[in-house]
C-alpha cells in the first residue's frame, strides 16, 4: 500500500508533492487546529508550469471564488494578469490586490446587485452581462453616472462541455446569455452611448481532466466567435474564457499533463490572429490554487464501534464542505488524506473518519486507508484544499469555533 507521500506524489504531482514535505507538512507550525494553510512556492509552481505552456500573447486570469484570502491574492496579483470577481466584496479584494490596476478586472455571475453593477461601473470593471435585461440595467446606472460600462459578453453555448466535473454551459442556463441571442444584442449595443462593447466571456465548465476535450471546447468557443465577427462585423477587443482545468481529487484521476494542451493553444494562437488580436485570456481558479492548500485537522479520539474504527476530528464539513460531499458532488468520493506525523508509513488501514458536527454527515473519510498506528493528537492533513474550502463552507453551523487560514 502507499505511504502517505507517495499518495501526495499521485494526486498534486511529484513537484507539488516535494514543496509541501520540505515545508508545509511541517506540524510545528500548525499548532492551533484546524486551519488551512496555503503554500505560496506550489502556487508559484502551477503558475509558471500553466505560463510554461501559454503562448505569449494569451494572458492568464484568476477567478477569485476559487479562494478570495487576501494574503494569497496580494501574492499572486503580480503573477497574472487579471481577476475574475463574482460579487462587490470580491472586487474590493481585487482591486486592493492589484493595486488599483483595474483594466483586466471583470465581475460575472446572475443576479447581480445594483450596488455590485453601480461599483463596476464607477471603477471601470468589465461587466460579464448574463441578459438582455440586465444590459438594460447596466445602461441606466451608466447615463446616472454620466459614463459607459464596459460590458462583455457572458456566452451560454450551444454545446456542452463534456466530461466536465461541472457543467457551466450548453442547454438552458442561469448563466449567460443564449449563442443565438448574441447577434441581435451586438447590432442593438455596439454603438450605444453607455455601453462600451469590449468582448466576450464563456465558460463552459470546470474540473476537466481530459486535455483533448479541454483543447476541443477552447477551439469550439473561438470558432463560435469568428462565426459572430464574420456575420456581424463586430470585432472584440477582448476574450475571456473559463479555461475548465481540473485537479486529482480521487482516485484513480491523476494530475493533468499540461504539455497535451500544446496543440490546441497553438491553434488557438492562430485563432487570436484570425479574429484580429483580441486580447485572450484563460481564466483559471481551482488549477493555481488547489494544490497549494492543505486543510490540517487534528484527531481528538478514535472510537470502536462494531467493528468499525472512527478516527473523530476537530476539523469536519463546515470547514471543509465539498470534503463531505455535499458541494455538488452526487456520491461522496474520498480524497487524498495522510498522517503528516507518519507521512513515510503505509497508509493501509480502512478507517471511518467524522468531524465534530452533530449529524452524519459531517464525513471526512469513509474506509479511508490510514497507518495502524495513528493516534489521538496526531494530524490529518487533507491535500487539494486550496480551492473552494474556508469560503464555500457553511462556517456558521452549530457555532463552531473560527479556523485559521495562513500563507506558508
Amino acid at each position: 500500500m502507499a505511504s502517505g507521500y507517495q499518495i501526495a506524489q499521485q494526486h498534486l504531482g511529484a513537484t507539488a508533492a516535494y514543496l509541501w514535505r520540505k515545508k508545509g507538512l511541517d506540524i510545528s507550525r500548525h499548532d492551533t487546529t484546524p486551519t488551512y494553510c496555503y503554500h505560496a512556492a506550489v502556487i508559484d509552481h502551477q503558475i509558471q508550469a500553466l505560463r510554461g505552456v501559454l503562448p505569449k500573447q494569451i494572458a492568464l486570469h484568476y477567478a477569485i471564488k476559487a479562494n478570495p484570502n487576501p494574503s494569497l491574492l496580494a501574492h499572486m496579483a503580480p503573477q497574472v494578469d487579471g481577476f475574475d470577481c463574482a460579487s462587490l466584496a470580491e472586487m474590493q479584494l481585487a482591486i486592493n490586490a492589484s493595486g488599483g490596476r483595474n483594466a483586466h478586472i471583470s465581475l460575472a455571475g446572475p443576479a447581480k446587485s445594483t450596488d455590485e453593477l453601480a461599483f463596476a461601473v464607477k471603477h471601470r470593471i468589465i461587466i460579464n452581462c448574463e441578459s438582455a435585461s440586465e444590459l438594460n440595467r447596466i445602461a441606466d446606472l451608466a447615463k446616472t453616472q454620466q459614463t459607459n460600462a464596459k460590458v462583455a459578453l457572458r456566452i451560454n453555448p450551444p454545446f456542452a462541455f463534456k466530461g466536465a466535473g461541472m457543467q457551466m454551459g450548453g442547454g438552458p442556463k442561469p448563466f449567460g446569455i443564449d449563442s443565438e441571442q448574441i447577434p441581435e444584442l451586438i447590432a442593438q449595443w455596439q454603438a450605444d452611448a453607455h455601453i462600451q462593447l469590449v468582448g466576450f466571456h464563456l465558460f463552459a465548465g470546470s474540473q476537466q481532466l481530459n486535455p483533448e476535450l479541454i483543447g476541443q471546447m477552447w477551439l469550439a468557443s473561438l470558432n463560435l466567435i469568428a462565426d459572430w465577427q464574420a456575420e456581424t462585423g463586430f470585432s472584440p477587443e477582448q476574450i475571456v474564457l473559463g479555461a475548465g482545468l481540473g485537479v486529482a481529487y480521487h482516485e484513480p484521476d491523476t494530475p493533468l499533463d499540461l504539455n497535451d494542451l500544446k496543440p490546441a493553444l497553438r491553434e488557438m494562437a492562430i485563432c487570436q490572429q484570425q479574429l484580429g488580436n483580441p486580447y485572450l485570456a484563460l481564466e483559471s481558479g481551482r488549477f493555481l490554487v488547489a494544490p497549494a492548500g492543505v486543510y490540517f485537522t487534528r484527531i481528538v479520539d478514535i472510537k470502536f464501534s462494531r467493528g468499525e474504527t472512527f478516527l473523530l476530528c476537530d476539523g469536519g464539513m463546515h470547514q471543509h464542505l465539498a470534503l463531505s460531499g455535499n458541494l455538488g458532488g452526487v456520491i461522496r468520493r474520498n480524497w487524498p488524506l495522510v498522517v503528516p506525523e507518519l507521512l513515510d508509513q503505509p497508509h493501509d488501514t480502512a478507517v471511518q473518519i467524522h468531524g465534530p458536527l452533530c449529524t452524519p454527515l459531517d464525513v471526512l473519510g469513509q474506509n479511508q486507508p490510514m497507518p495502524a498506528n495513528v493516534e489521538p493528537g496526531m494530524h490529518i492533513a487533507v491535500l487539494q484544499s486550496g480551492a473552494y474550502g474556508a469560503s464555500a463552507s457553511p462556517s456558521g453551523f452549530l457555532s463552531r469555533p473560527a479556523l485559521q487560514e495562513r500563507l506558508i
